[in-house]
């Protein structure tokens, strides 16, 4: 079921279908509360589940209901762990699946404990992160139900009437929209990690959990888990959960040049990323890009080179505390959203950088600095 842009008098749709804002029908007006799936796999927790929590928690004291965690996996101590943070993380009560044949995600079953909770209990939102594994189990979940999901949203608040407004990229990234799903429930968006910041931790006691059976065998389902080997990304890249980052873009003129950004990094003991065109002309793996299609940061500092920061890059990183950008040209776009601006030629004041960092970096120096 296709979103309709909320908007008074309306505007055509695709196809020419003319949006209205009708009154929610009856049956979908006991739908209360703000619900956070908990991605797990094997006891290890997503950051972007907390992290949804957070905005989850913002959400639902904007509507003055509960904000309820969602953890599906298999019986056990790892997922009563699971249940346990969820509380030190803001959630009033949680709801619990808890079943062998959900040890390793597959669509069929966690696709139906979700649809089964949502029917059963009825959330009006539901938050999930844009991560391989949410991404599939929204879209199946979204279909099952009937309702309108908001992929890769940037930005989730409430509206005057209570809806759901979420905002993403849109048109290749050049504009940003806000959608409404208007007269269904839930109301489900998707979040990439960090783009939404981290909630402080807080140690809490373990509140209401709600248990409900899945009521499948393994007959049912027709995927069959043969091996399981976690993800991680190549060379060792933690570009989302870096404090420091240093990236450049086609500003830099050729692969070569871009080994500035690499020697830079390496002495501020940063990661290194990248913009889309240098991964799509070969020069960067695809696990080091940025933006939109990339990977979202929020580092502490983040120093972009030649980067002319269309809105598909500037939504990725303007989470970051302080942003150092370096472009020839003193109109680029990401000198709108920067904190500290530098009009100079990024291969010359590379090699600059990087020295005065080593020097004021060497041990000598540290030593000097903690005495």
């Amino acid at each position: 079921m296709a979103d309709a842009p909320k908007t008074p008098p309306a505007k055509p749709q695709a196809g020419g279908r003319a949006a209205s804002k009708k009154e929610l029908p009856d049956h979908f007006k006991p739908y209360k509360h703000v619900w956070v799936f908990v991605e797990q796999e094997r006891g290890q927790v997503h950051p972007v589940s907390w992290e949804l929590l957070g905005e989850g928690r913002k959400l639902a004291d904007k509507l003055d209901v509960d904000l309820a965690a969602v953890v599906l996996g298999p019986e056990g101590a790892e997922t009563q762990h699971v249940v346990a943070e969820a509380f030190n993380y803001g959630a009033d009560l949680a709801y619990l699946v808890a079943d062998p044949l959900l040890r390793d995600y597959r669509n069929e079953p966690y696709t139906k404990a979700m649809t089964d909770l949502v029917n059963t209990y009825q959330p009006e939102i539901l938050l999930l992160g844009a991560t391989t594994l949410g991404r599939d189990l929204a879209g199946s979940v979204a279909t099952t139900l009937k309702t309108g999901l908001t992929a890769d949203s940037t930005e989730l608040d409430v509206d005057d009437d209570k809806s759901l407004a979420a905002t993403r990229p849109t048109f290749g990234g050049s504009l940003l929209c806000t959608i409404y799903t208007l007269n269904y429930r839930p109301q489900m968006a998707t979040v990439r990690p960090r783009v939404m910041p981290m909630p402080e931790r807080v140690e809490r006691p373990v509140g209401k959990v709600i248990t409900h059976p899945l009521g499948l065998v393994e007959g049912d389902i027709v995927t069959k888990v043969l091996d399981f080997l976690p993800a991680r990304d190549s060379a060792t890249s933690n570009l989302a959960y870096a404090d420091v980052v240093v990236a450049g873009g086609m500003g830099l003129g050729s692969p070569e040049n871009f080994q500035l950004v690499k020697q830079l990094a390496t002495t501020l003991g940063a990661e290194y990323g990248c913009s889309r065109p240098l991964v799509q002309k070969g020069w960067v793996p695809s696990d080091r890009q940025i933006g939109q299609t990339g990977k979202t940061i929020r580092p502490k500092l983040y120093i972009a080179a030649g980067i002319s920061g269309a809105i598909q890059h500037r939504v990725e990183v303007e989470g970051s505390d302080l942003i150092v950008a370096i472009n020839t040209d003193k109109n680029a776009p990401i000198f709108d959203f920067a904190h500290v601006g530098l009009v100079a030629d990024a291969i010359k004041l590379l090699p600059a950088l990087t020295e005065a960092f080593r020097r004021r970096l060497s041990p000598h120096n540290r030593d000097k600095l903690a005495s």
